[in-house]
């Protein structure tokens, strides 16, 4: 039983150990994902409310670049890593639902714009 919670806790120091150097070698990574966490707060923060529907539908289609990236890397995992291949289909299905959520939102918001004719013969016909 001690044998089993040495290897434990010996496994758990060494997944720290790796992690810790890994953060260590790339510092630099942490600094600009930290600065851009911020960043992006200061910015979106200061879009107006009637800019920020169309802003969010347009970064809602830029998940197009995970959907290829993640099918890219489908096809260069082997057929036998489960853990890429789940992973992968997970982020072209989140990605194409954010894809369409952000088309979808768009023509929403750009029905919201249009004056339409159904409109204009309503009002003449009423009148």
């Amino acid at each position: 039983m001690t044998e089993k919670l040495s290897h434990q806790s010996s496994t758990k120091i060494i997944i720290m150990q790796t992690l810790l150097d890994f953060v260590q070698n790339n510092l630099e990574l942490f600094y600009v994902v930290i600065l851009s966490v911020f960043l992006g707060i200061e910015v979106i923060s200061r879009v107006p409310s009637v800019l920020h529907t169309p802003l969010m539908s347009g970064a809602n289609a830029i998940h197009g670049v995970i959907i290829i990236g993640s099918i890219i890397v489908m096809g260069e995992a082997s057929p036998d890593n489960y853990l890429v291949l789940t992973l992968g289909f997970i982020a072209v299905i989140v990605g194409t639902l954010n894809v369409v959520g952000g088309f979808v939102v768009t023509d929403r918001m750009l029905e919201m714009f249009k004056t339409g004719k159904k409109s204009a013969s309503k009002t003449t016909k009423e009148n």
